[in-house]
């Protein structure tokens, strides 16, 4: 890290040390945005015996307030999701004596900017992570990976030089956290598959022009969902997921020959997932790419992961793990609670990423170690 970063980082630990010195232990809340994975923490929580909170926008409420009100102790209503980062939402969230749970929609909404700066609430992993999700970054996932020694797709630097099976990564154009993603083999094929979009208005020229090319890698898609504790440096696997994705699903659901004549631009954006489990000769190798990414973070992100984080993969052929996407904090993957066997293996009972949470939160507040598992 750059010394102004490591400045910046060290003062906001100051701070939010300082906050959790005056918190009760005994009237904890677990908090969470509402949105992508606020059921899964916040059902964890409770199962935990912690009160939960979470944070609301006006007019995307319902799922919380109403159908699932039952986990919820409490609910705070904003007008709009990065309000969180306001003075006001902050201190109220303090005053719960708040350990909050960063998921996806709470790095976009609220940026990494705010989010290191300001939003001075402890946050269970480490917010300087976060960021590392957007490959525009110099230091981001890719290059971490790069950096463990972690098997990852090979990178195309430019449409002229794609030779092979590629997928070609794109922000779409009304909703920036989804990737209008679409595939090649040949300079041609880019071409026209992105004038396919861009004539249809899920892309733009701009954000083409940064697209991330990479090889498609031909193997069995695995996302491994992990936990890494610094209180007993251990890392768990609370086993593995594919995601459902629309519109391509749907496609994919027809025969050959229909889908050919459709000739509609499909789009990966992500609308479930489904747990599955994987050949037990091949577990070793999953931990080990966990236990390189858990190592290369130490180093350059300080104080390292911590709490729950993702390595999604293929597995080939020739059955290596190929890593082609990181997610630094919760997953969105309520399903291997019940799915994965991997967790009772190790516990006795199934644990899925939200109760994994509050028995790190619970054995943190027990041992007056609550500062080693927030940033």
């Amino acid at each position: 890290m750059s010394s102004s970063s490591s400045s910046n980082s060290s003062s906001m630990q100051k701070r939010v040390n300082q906050i959790i010195a005056n918190y009760n232990p005994e009237n904890v809340h677990i908090g969470v945005l509402g949105s992508h994975s606020a059921l899964e923490i916040a059902a964890g929580a409770k199962q935990e015996g912690f009160k939960t909170v979470v944070v609301c926008q006006n007019g995307r409420e319902k799922t919380y307030a109403r159908y699932y009100r039952n986990i919820f102790d409490k609910i705070i209503f904003l007008d709009q999701f990065q309000d969180i980062t306001k003075p006001e939402t902050v201190k109220e969230l303090c005053e719960l004596n708040t350990v909050f749970v960063p998921n996806r929609s709470f790095s976009v909404y609220a940026g990494y900017e705010e989010i290191e700066q300001k939003f001075v609430v402890p946050l269970m992993g480490n917010r300087y992570l976060l960021k590392t999700e957007e490959r525009t970054l110099s230091r981001n996932q890719l290059w971490l990976l790069k950096e463990a020694g972690i098997e990852l797709p090979r990178s195309i630097k430019s449409p002229q030089d794609i030779d092979c099976p590629a997928i070609i990564k794109v922000p779409e154009k009304s909703r920036s956290i989804e990737r209008a993603f679409f595939y090649a083999s040949s300079y041609a094929e880019y071409q026209r598959e992105a004038e396919k979009r861009l004539n249809a208005g899920i892309i733009t020229k701009e954000a083409l022009e940064q697209a991330v090319i990479e090889e498609y890698v031909i193997g069995a898609k695995f996302n491994a969902n992990y936990f890494y504790s610094p209180l007993n440096d251990e890392i768990d696997l609370l086993g593995f997921d594919r995601r459902i994705q629309t519109d391509l699903d749907g496609v994919l659901d027809m025969p050959a020959q229909e889908q050919l004549e459709l000739k509609i631009p499909t789009q990966n954006i992500e609308i479930g997932h489904q747990g599955v489990t994987m050949r037990e000769s091949q577990l070793e190798k999953i931990f080990e790419a966990a236990e390189k990414f858990v190592s290369i973070c130490f180093k350059e992100y300080p104080p390292g992961m911590i709490g729950l984080f993702a390595l999604q993969g293929a597995v080939t052929k020739d059955l290596e793990f190929r890593v082609f996407d990181v997610s630094p904090r919760v997953p969105g993957c309520p399903c291997v609670e019940p799915t994965s066997p991997y967790m009772k293996y190790k516990y006795g009972v199934e644990v899925g990423p939200g109760k994994r949470v509050a028995m790190e939160v619970k054995r943190a507040l027990r041992k007056d170690r609550l500062s080693e598992v927030v940033t």
